[in-house]
């Protein structure tokens, strides 16, 4: 099937270098009315809305249709060629592309970042669904390293509930994408609160990019742990439940007071650290710090005072700290830890909570995990 050039309306800046923000409608809209969102967003960035190529298949979701007489995955793969056709004339690699969808246009937004996670600096899906069923892959920490925003109404009766579902524990769980999440009392429309809340996470992203740069996405090839010569080995069973919302706390798998005292006293024992309060973590949690490290800013929790970790109290007993962008993946993928919401916004790229240690074994491999943060610090 062959679609016409995209037709598209533009605000913002005309700098062609300009980081770029493309909205995509819903079921029923088109690109005047979504480009109407810009109004509510930062200055700076350029903004194009592209209007869907059948407007009749219900906008972007139209490859969701199956009456066109084509297995789905094929139809999402001809609209992401078009797409991309015109992308990548107006914004050759290296120019910042985020995509933001609403509804099925949330749908496409997820298909073109899960298809090619590293040609984007960050999504947001808003009251939509991943294309699950479209052949995109949605393998674990495809996305690590990669700020994502979503939003779901609680009213939202357009979407099905079990779409809604899958896509929100997929990018705030295996996905390894670094998520801000958010839960919005309306239905199938875009709240003036979240409109702040994007436009808020937009700003932070383009400035967390232009001062401190891009990592890579994705789980790399090899990570050459410091401190595991054999590698980071998988940790066994399903992820904990940790929360979505700020603060990040895990709230299943603790570990035993015994097992929180030994993780504690390797660290504590660790050349160089001081143990002291965190300024940053909840009450009760105690914060290891590294006086004079002259690691990257990136390396630390909190690069004033060189705190490089912190470890919560008994009734959650993770840990967050900072890891290389590589070593942070790898430890994301083998199921060890997930991004903090902020990472890679107002937090370091490679800012994790490593999961609570629940045998001896693996208070060894956490220690491992954590050893190598001291090290990223000391530089």
């Amino acid at each position: 099937m062959s679609f016409e050039a995209p037709v598209v309306t533009t605000a913002g800046s005309t700098d062609p270098s300009a980081p770029l923000v493309v909205l995509l409608h819903g079921r029923g809209a088109d690109e005047s009315s979504i480009l109407a969102l810009s109004e509510q967003l930062p200055e700076g960035p350029a903004y194009a809305a592209v209007r869907a190529p059948i407007a009749e298949g219900g906008g972007y979701a139209w490859f969701e249709n199956r009456g066109i007489g084509r297995p789905v995955e094929e139809s999402l793969s001809e609209v992401i060629a078009w797409f991309r056709t015109w992308l990548d004339e107006v914004a050759p690699q290296g120019r910042t592309v985020i995509p933001v969808g609403f509804s099925g246009g949330a749908a496409f937004a997820g298909g073109l970042v899960l298809s090619d996670p590293k040609r984007f600096s960050g999504v947001a899906i808003l009251n939509g669904t991943l294309p699950f069923d479209a052949g995109v892959p949605v393998d674990v920490a495809r996305l690590a390293g990669l700020p994502v925003f979503v939003v779901q109404g609680e009213q939202d009766h357009v979407i099905p509930a079990e779409l809604m579902g899958r896509t929100w524990d997929y990018l705030t769980g295996d996905s390894g994408a670094s998520t801000l999440a958010r839960r919005d009392p309306d239905g199938h429309t875009i709240s003036h609160e979240t409109a702040n809340d994007l436009a808020d996470w937009i700003s932070r992203r383009l400035h967390h990019l232009e001062t401190v740069g891009a990592a890579a996405v994705g789980v790399p090839d090899t990570a050459a742990w410091p401190t595991m010569p054999d590698g980071l080995p998988v940790r066994p069973g399903a992820r904990p439940l940790v929360s979505w919302a700020y603060p990040q706390q895990q709230f299943s798998d603790q570990s035993s007071h015994e097992l929180q005292t030994a993780l504690f006293e390797r660290i504590e024992r660790s050349e160089g650290v001081s143990v002291g309060e965190s300024q940053v973590a909840v009450p009760g949690s105690r914060a290891f710090f590294l006086a004079g490290a002259a690691g990257p800013a990136e390396a630390f929790v909190v690069e004033d005072d060189k705190e490089f970790a912190h470890l919560h109290p008994l009734y959650d007993t993770s840990l967050h700290l900072t890891l290389p962008t590589d070593l942070a993946a790898d430890a994301i993928a083998k199921g060890w830890a997930q991004p903090h919401m902020h990472a890679g916004t107002r937090k370091s790229p490679g800012f994790v909570l490593v999961y609570a240690p629940r045998t001896e074994a693996e208070v060894e491999t956490v220690a491992g995990i954590v050893e190598a943060s001291r090290l990223y610090a000391l530089g």
